[in-house]
């Protein structure tokens, strides 16, 4: 959690019990002294213009449509994870991003449209999809050399697919990824924060849930 004219971020442990009532409850009580307007969530699953449209896979259960406006009686703007943390570390041009995390986040970003992906799902040979292979698990179980060649093939054949100016590698194995792949830069989670700021930039009137920001999130 961070505001914004705050410096230093404040978290609690999640798990698989976390649901999102609790949520509200844990971030309320964490940021009681923290004086904000609206909120961002970045959320850890598929989400459309209604909010989660599916339950995670790692957390507790009820986030499927959970009114997150009405639990914070302010606006809030939920968007993908990765999303968000594509939208951070964006800097101009066309801009793929994966999330080198427990599995494989991914979105595009150009011309102030975020366009959330799901890359993870694309098969990496016969037994393996890029999630199982680029995420924590298949860097488990490969060992860091066989990761990182795998990372540098796949990151090189989407820039390519994707056409993109550069791609941002994020997520809490991205710095593991030494030497960069040509046209590869590295971000980190820190990236989100800057992501959920942007979400509410160019806000018309910031109390009014009917706002429009500068950003376009293709659902």
């Amino acid at each position: 959690m961070l505001a914004s004219g705050e410096h230093e971020p404040r978290r609690f442990e999640s798990g698989n019990d976390l649901t999102p009532q609790l949520l509200v409850e844990r971030v309320k009580a964490a940021t009681a002294d923290w004086k904000h307007d609206v909120l961002s969530i970045g959320f850890p699953g598929a989400v459309d213009a209604n909010g989660p449209r599916a339950e995670p896979g790692n957390l507790g259960i009820g986030w499927k449509r959970f009114d997150f406006s009405r639990a914070f009686d302010k606006p809030v703007r939920v968007l993908n994870d990765a999303a968000m943390q594509a939208l951070g570390g964006y800097d101009g041009g066309r801009m793929l991003f994966l999330g080198l995390g427990t599995g494989l986040g991914s979105a595009l970003v150009t011309e102030h449209v975020v366009v959330p992906l799901e890359l993870g799902c694309l098969r990496y040979d016969a037994g393996e999809t890029l999630f199982d292979r680029l995420g924590a698990a298949g860097l488990d179980r490969h060992g860091q050399a066989p990761w990182l060649s795998a990372v540098t093939q796949v990151t090189t054949m989407l820039r390519e697919a994707f056409a993109a100016d550069y791609i941002l590698l994020g997520g809490g194995n991205a710095s593991r990824v030494v030497p960069l792949p040509r046209g590869a830069r590295c971000g980190g989670n820190e990236d989100a924060f800057t992501g959920g700021f942007r979400l509410w930039e160019e806000i018309v009137e910031p109390h009014d849930r009917r706002s429009s920001s500068a950003w376009r999130v293709v659902r």
